[in-house]
């Protein structure tokens, strides 16, 4: 199976004003599962539609393979019926009057093969689906998650090289959104097929994924596996967008309603051109330790219980903090609470929002909370 490739591709619906997706360049390898990932109006799915086909480019070039299938440039432009792919739609599309059995092998049907190889292809893939019980029952007769498990066999049935899936789980609710993350994540390893996966659900993306692609206001912001993106998040945005509950997010100066939590953890002077730090909710950290950096004493004002975890918000005066965990509070509302954070899980952020790294900073002057011997931003 080929490697798709997006190099310098936009798209643009009107002459003027920003583009739906800006200078993309991006590589999906032979097997992957990736996911475009971002709120809705960053570009996700026009992307999806440009590699299907449904899409034309306004510049740029697709490659799958070593195959142009749409360049401005060359005045190349493929139809979707012959780029070796399928897509699966948000709505399913399934035809209404036909079975289970005949909705596999429509496309099956369109490529003329025999019958009895259309019959060993169809009954193959709904083995594997595990839908060989509804083979002679229509849509209508089948739950979201049976429905959705026809229109993958559909797709799946004519073996394409590649299969696009436009938020196919949006539909279903938690239990079924559950179970078919399970089911494509199996059908990934059986079929080896590389997936592209358009989602807003950051957690879709995180357990579904290889690889991940996140993007805002049409430009790519970060590609990565899922802890890269978790744990170094190249951007403000993307430190923000990922993480249920969200990254605490502390300004450095030029605030001085915040300056109290700030200056905790560095001088006042700017820290090589940092103007916030992010702390991830499970960094927090209740429990002294000897590299801890303490945050100091937060009122306790809510617990939240998710089922097998809790989260905790914290206040200092107008500032807030959330802290999440697995073990069970102790500690009550209105209770006062020493926090600490883990010098490893800050993540630094200039003016425009990139990322400074720890090599970056080295050099900074930063203040050094009791008890610490060393930078507190630095891990040995």
């Amino acid at each position: 199976m080929p490697d798709i490739t997006l190099t310098h591709v936009t798209k643009n619906y009107v002459s003027h004003g920003q583009p739906a997706v800006d200078d993309l360049n991006l590589t999906i390898a032979n097997g992957e599962f990736m996911c475009l990932l971002g709120p809705s109006g960053c570009g996700k799915t026009t992307t999806l539609r440009m590699i299907a086909g449904l899409e034309h480019l306004s510049d740029g070039e697709i490659r799958i393979g070593d195959r142009v299938v749409d360049s401005l440039g060359s005045g190349t432009f493929v139809p979707p019926e012959q780029r070796r792919l399928g897509l699966v739609f948000q709505s399913y599309a399934l035809w209404p009057h036909m079975t289970v059995e005949r909705n596999i092998d429509f496309g099956l049907r369109l490529r003329k093969l025999p019958e009895t190889e259309r019959r060993a292809k169809v009954n193959d893939v709904m083995e594997k689906l595990r839908i060989r019980d509804y083979a002679k029952r229509y849509p209508a007769q089948l739950s979201g998650g049976q429905q959705q498990r026809v229109a993958l066999a559909r797709m799946l049935a004519v073996s394409p090289e590649i299969l696009l899936l436009d938020e196919p789980l949006s539909n279903l609710d938690a239990t079924l959104r559950l179970e078919m993350r399970a089911e494509l994540r199996r059908l990934h390893d059986e079929f080896g097929t590389t997936i592209v996966f358009v989602t807003h659900d950051q957690w879709e993306a995180m357990t579904l994924a290889t690889t991940i692609a996140v993007m805002s206001g049409g430009r790519l912001q970060q590609v990565g596996a899922p802890d890269d993106i978790y744990s170094r998040p190249v951007n403000r945005f993307v430190a923000e967008f990922i993480g249920n509950p969200p990254i605490n997010m502390i300004e450095l100066g030029g605030n001085p309603s915040r300056g109290g939590l700030a200056s905790r953890l560095f001088s006042d002077r700017p820290i090589s051109g940092a103007t916030a730090v992010g702390i991830r909710p499970e960094e927090i950290t209740l429990t002294s330790r000897v590299d801890a950096v303490p945050l100091g004493a937060f009122r306790l004002e809510s617990i939240m219980p998710t089922g097998g975890s809790w989260i905790m918000e914290f206040s200092l005066g107008a500032e807030r903090l959330f802290h999440a965990t697995h073990l069970r509070p102790t500690a009550k509302p209105g209770d006062m609470v020493e926090c600490f954070a883990m010098p490893e899980g800050l993540h630094l952020f200039d003016a425009e929002g990139r990322r400074i790294e720890a090599n970056e900073i080295r050099a900074a002057s930063v203040a050094q909370p009791a008890g610490i011997s060393r930078p507190a931003l630095l891990p040995a």
